[in-house]
């Protein structure tokens, strides 16, 4: 088991091994539950761009070290930008995020995630774009952008719309948080393996040695198993939250689970606050990113979205995201003060310019890097 690229500082934050046909990526920040930082992006890009090139390589393996697999991008580092007054470099950062989901949802070779703990916001982006996603008892998926001033991002708009029901919405507006045996359920999750034949399932995908999808499903089957989900999970609600997120507006949908609260059942009530407590401005966009999305491939969604985010990080129509970042990640305080604070003041208008390209000079949209020997199984997503 040999490195089969020299590692320095940089590099370092993304280990890599070699065995037989297999690469295996580890996401090596820890004490950060593995944040991906522009360096740690940058290096996946060029690895992924590396070995598609590589007709030596057949499968692609990437999981995190230590108690999570990536708990998102580092956005901290994102808001120093900022209020350093350089948005720019924060959509930089988003700007190769984007392009390296999008390299992911397409790539030509298999690419194995194990999701051995913590899955959020741009973890979920390295991952779910991939063919086979492995969670485990320890997967903990959620999307709490929404609480941060930011919106489901990553391509989410794509695969959150394709997940049963509308529970995609639910989960996006409410930073809801899934545990592997509901990843499972919902499709988030291609198989569900306990943690502690891991290495096993490791070891048996690179004897393998194949690049044929359904080679590497059986052999991932043989170490998984359908989990129980548990009595009190969310999935057993879906009917209801078919019912009430599958309403037109934010409005609507608080409206609907306000109108079904019996005032005896705790989901409800908690489900009607995190909504409120979560930036309006954040889920106006996210709502309207998710359903644009249903009717988008992956690349048109991840073009979009990056209108969306430039105008965050801009900070022009409002500066939620800073704020956001200030009360949950650096202050802590959880109490953030949005602007506008109340659903009903953020107008169409408004929502509508998150949505249009950046009235900047040299300002360009994400432009996606040409795709060749697309699998079916990418093409799908186009």
């Amino acid at each position: 088991m040999a490195s089969i690229y020299s590692t320095n500082g940089e590099t370092d934050q993304v280990l890599v091994e070699e065995k037989f046909s297999v690469r295996i990526f580890t996401l090596n920040r820890p004490k950060q539950l593995n944040a991906l930082s522009f360096e740690m992006v940058s290096r996946l890009l060029e690895l992924f761009i590396t070995c598609r090139e590589d007709s030596t390589v057949k499968l692609l393996i990437l999981k995190g070290k230590g108690r999570a697999f990536c708990a998102g991008g580092d956005v901290a580092a994102v808001v120093r930008d900022i209020t350093k007054g350089n948005w720019r470099s924060g959509a930089s950062y988003f700007r190769k995020e984007f392009t390296l989901n999008y390299v992911m949802a397409t790539y030509s070779k298999l690419q194995v995630s194990i999701l051995n703990g913590i899955v959020m916001g741009g973890g979920a982006g390295a991952s779910v774009h991939g063919r086979f996603r492995v969670a485990t008892e320890n997967s903990l998926f959620s999307m709490p952008e929404t609480a941060l001033g930011l919106f489901p991002d990553v391509g989410s708009s794509y695969y959150l719309s394709r997940i049963p029901g509308f529970f995609g919405e639910y989960v996006g507006l409410t930073g809801a948080r899934l545990d592997g045996a509901e990843m499972l359920a919902c499709g988030l999750a291609t198989h569900f393996v306990r943690s502690e034949r891991l290495s096993l399932l490791e070891e048996a995908l690179c004897k393998a040695d194949s690049s044929d999808p359904a080679v590497i499903s059986s052999t991932i089957s043989q170490f998984s198993h359908v989990p129980q989900l548990k009595k009190s999970s969310v999935y057993y609600r879906l009917n209801i939250i078919n019912k009430c997120f599958s309403r037109r507006t934010i409005e609507d949908i608080i409206g609907s689970l306000e109108i079904e609260n019996n005032g005896k059942d705790e989901w409800f009530t908690s489900t009607i606050q995190t909504l409120r407590k979560a930036s309006p401005t954040s889920l106006k966009i996210s709502l309207r990113s998710i359903r644009e999305g249903r009717l988008q491939g992956v690349g048109k969604c991840l073009v979009r979205e990056f209108r969306m985010v430039s105008h965050v990080v801009r900070g022009e129509i409002s500066k939620d995201f800073v704020e956001g970042c200030r009360a949950i990640l650096l202050d802590k305080d959880r109490n953030p003060k949005w602007n506008p604070a109340k659903i009903e003041d953020v107008s169409e208008e408004m929502v509508d310019r998150y949505f249009s390209k950046l009235d900047e000079d040299d300002w360009e949209d994400l432009e996606l890097p040409v795709r060749s020997n697309l699998t079916a199984h990418a093409i799908a997503k186009l």
